[in-house]
């Protein structure tokens, strides 16, 4: 129960000054000049402003609050070594035993780093978690923090910041561990494919052992070397990135006798394989309209280098012009498809018919150049079916079709065939997914017959048009009809020349997005994404090894023609297996070298200046002085303190109890209200006019 005064006036305060404030000066006029009666009249001026003033006395009747007391538990990977786990469960339940025996505590128990977002599997954010358990709690009722945890905290603040109750902590673990692990130093995120890619990486070692370490490096799931580290110096490594996109570079090192875990024994760095400019020899025909397209295209990409020889007079041609008035140069045919044949990523014959350029040998040594890991594309025109096609070379050998001597002259939408749809050179073309297709038309097809590959696009009388094949170890495309230079000029709308010429160039350049049958795989978050690309109509569910050796099946769905995907929510961070078939896949799943197992020792250092700033304290639950991990947890006692008292002993800890409350009733007693006001003002009046009258 709390008694106060309080004052409730009849009139605002403007008014109330305006009545008193002549009263007043008169009646201390009257108190100066000592006339008569002046004693009652200022009586009678005291009685008025009391009763205008309308004091009131207030009775509360209030109930104390409780303090609140945040319990944050770290439920972190870390926390799963060893014995910790059993030590937070021992040390967590006897904790709420003692602070239910203190009646002025209200206790909010909260679990952090649990499986879930990726952010809390990769990183322990105790204090993250302590500020969202007493965000709507006024500064005046924490009562203080106390932290159940490794000492592996990841988001400690430099200072107390707007924590300003205790802050105590608790260790798991024993003074005794040790650990070893390996960590890269520079691990660039680009590198060039075939090329040494410099890295350095160290050994850490709580032994400060001074032996060398034998350290196994694999690239995409291959070993490919065994190097020998010393603990504690940064060493070099050279690594050769084997494909373009996405290369996981690993290094691992043995489980030593003791050790807390061996899940930070391996260190993985992704790096983007870059390929060297691609090297592409154009070797165009007789000039056409169509000439410009596939140079224009090649030269506006970055990534492509290009040689581009036009045949503008072959030497069958005789028009008596004398040959040093000739501006042109002779075409270095030995040069390109001999000396420097294999430099090429690609070969492109546009419009090409044979002439006395090239002697017939070198179409043999182009075929053995497919044959062995080359690539060539005929875009071919009407010479493809005359009597000088470069189909009646030995270069027939590894050419997908041969022409029937047709050219058929007839506007045709380009259509996708149903494996076209599926291929991931024409998967998606823009327009083609409308009938008829949203491009121009075409007006020419060149005629073919047994076509080997697979025909992912037909022009007219639904006759082969694109033609992609393999041929040894080499690839080979044919484009039946030299009118794509219409979608490149915007007739009739154009079409996606540039899309279709592209990833007809970068397929047969051995592009790894572009393979008909590819599997990848990601990691987004604690999510492990699939995706399968396939000509086949099902290729089944993919098997997925986890960091931990445990075997998982997840179904692929179709998604699109020709991509099957597939995802499965994870708990383990680090390198996944995945398999289909006869392909297989790696990826990382969660932040490479995620924070969480950078080291896992438990100590009390971390959160040691955080907890005095507050006058609390960091203390193990065990010790080997106790029995080991697991054994003898200890929990200090729990001591109810004042603010400003002292907060920590050598086996309690202090928590601030607070003065606030919440009223429940309110009692008012007006003191100048009813009959006794009114019979004090008449008193005050009366005697003031007794006086005067006298």
């Amino acid at each position: 129960m709390t008694w106060s005064l309080s004052f409730e006036p009849l009139l605002s305060l403007p008014w109330l000054v305006a009545v008193l404030a002549p009263l007043t000066l008169l009646a201390l006029a009257g108190l100066w000049l000592r006339q008569r009666g002046s004693v009652f009249r200022f009586a009678a001026l005291v009685a008025l402003a009391a009763a205008l003033a309308n004091p009131v006395f207030l009775s509360e009747e209030r109930d104390p609050l409780k303090s609140v007391v945040a319990v944050v538990v770290d439920r972190s990977q870390s926390q799963e070594i060893g014995e910790r786990t059993k030590q937070t469960d021992a040390a967590l339940a006897e904790l709420k035993q003692r602070l239910e025996r203190v009646k002025q505590f209200d206790v909010r128990v909260v679990e952090a780093g649990k499986a879930g977002a990726a952010e809390e599997r990769t990183e322990t954010r105790l204090f993250s978690a302590l500020d969202g358990a007493l965000h709507d709690v006024p500064p005046s009722r924490v009562a203080g923090g106390i932290l159940i945890t490794d000492g592996q905290v990841h988001d400690v603040p430099f200072g107390t910041g707007e924590f300003n109750a205790p802050l105590h902590a608790l260790i798991t673990g024993n003074d005794q561990e040790k650990d070893r692990r390996i960590q890269f130093v520079k691990a660039p995120r680009f590198g060039l494919v075939d090329k040494p890619l410099d890295m350095t990486y160290r050994v850490i070692s709580t032994d400060n052992s001074a032996d060398p370490v034998d350290v196994r490096v694999s690239v995409n799931g291959e070993q490919v070397a065994v190097e020998r580290a010393t603990i504690g110096r940064e060493m070099p490594l050279q690594v050769t990135l084997p494909t373009a996109g996405r290369n996981i570079v690993e290094l691992a090192i043995d489980k030593q006798e003791g050790e807390l875990t061996d899940t930070n024994n391996r260190a993985v760095a992704l790096i983007d394989g870059i390929r060297e400019n691609l090297r592409v020899l154009l070797v165009s025909g007789e000039p056409h309209a169509g000439e410009r397209t596939w140079r224009n295209l090649l030269k506006s990409d970055a990534s492509v280098d290009l040689v581009h020889f036009t045949i503008l007079r072959p030497p069958e041609k005789q028009d008596g012009t004398p040959i040093n008035e000739l501006s042109l140069i002779a075409f270095p045919t030995r040069e390109l498809f001999v000396e420097k044949i294999k430099d090429f990523d690609l070969i492109i014959f546009d419009r090409y018919q044979h002439s006395d350029v090239m002697p017939i040998l070198y179409y043999d040594y182009i075929a053995e150049y497919v044959e062995k890991g080359g690539a060539v594309l005929v875009a071919a025109g009407p010479e493809y079916a005359s009597e000088r096609t470069i189909a009646r070379t030995p270069l027939m050998s590894a050419l997908p079709a041969m022409p029937d001597g047709n050219v058929i002259d007839k506007a045709f939408y380009p259509r996708l065939t149903e494996l076209g749809q599926r291929h991931p050179v024409t998967r998606g073309l823009e327009g083609s997914g409308t009938e008829p297709p949203h491009w121009s038309r075409w007006f020419r097809t060149i005629g073919v017959e047994n076509p080997e590959g697979e025909v992912v696009m037909k022009g007219a009388d639904d006759r082969p048009l694109l033609v992609l094949d393999r041929k040894g170890e080499g690839r080979v495309g044919m484009l039946l009809s030299d009118q794509g230079w219409l979608w490149a000029r915007g007739y009739e709308g154009g079409g996606p020349h540039v899309q279709l010429y592209r990833r007809v160039a970068h397929w047969l350049m051995k592009e790894p997005e572009l393979e008909e049958e590819r599997l990848t795989a990601d990691g987004r978050g604690m999510t492990l994404e699939i995706r399968r690309q396939t000509m086949s109509d099902d290729p089944g569910s993919a098997q997925v090894i986890t960091p931990s050796g445990k075997a998982l099946t997840v179904k692929l769905a179709r998604s699109e023609p020709g991509v099957f995907t597939g995802a499965v929510e994870t708990k383990e961070i680090g390198l996944y297996q995945v398999g289909n078939g006869n392909l297989t896949a790696l990826a990382h799943v969660g932040p490479v070298n995620s924070p969480e197992f950078a080291d896992v020792v438990s100590t009390p250092n971390k959160l040691r200046p955080a907890a005095a700033a507050t006058g609390g304290s960091v203390r193990r639950v065990a010790s080997s002085t106790l029995g080991g991990l697991g054994d003898g947890v200890s929990v200090p006692s729990i001591v109810p303190i004042r603010a400003g008292g002292e907060a920590s002993g050598n086996d309690w800890i202090g928590l601030r109890t607070t003065n606030d409350s919440v009223l429940k009733s309110v009692s008012r007693v007006p003191l100048f209200g009813g009959f006794l006001g009114l019979g004090l003002l008449l008193l005050a009046m009366g005697s003031m006019w007794y006086r005067e009258g006298r």
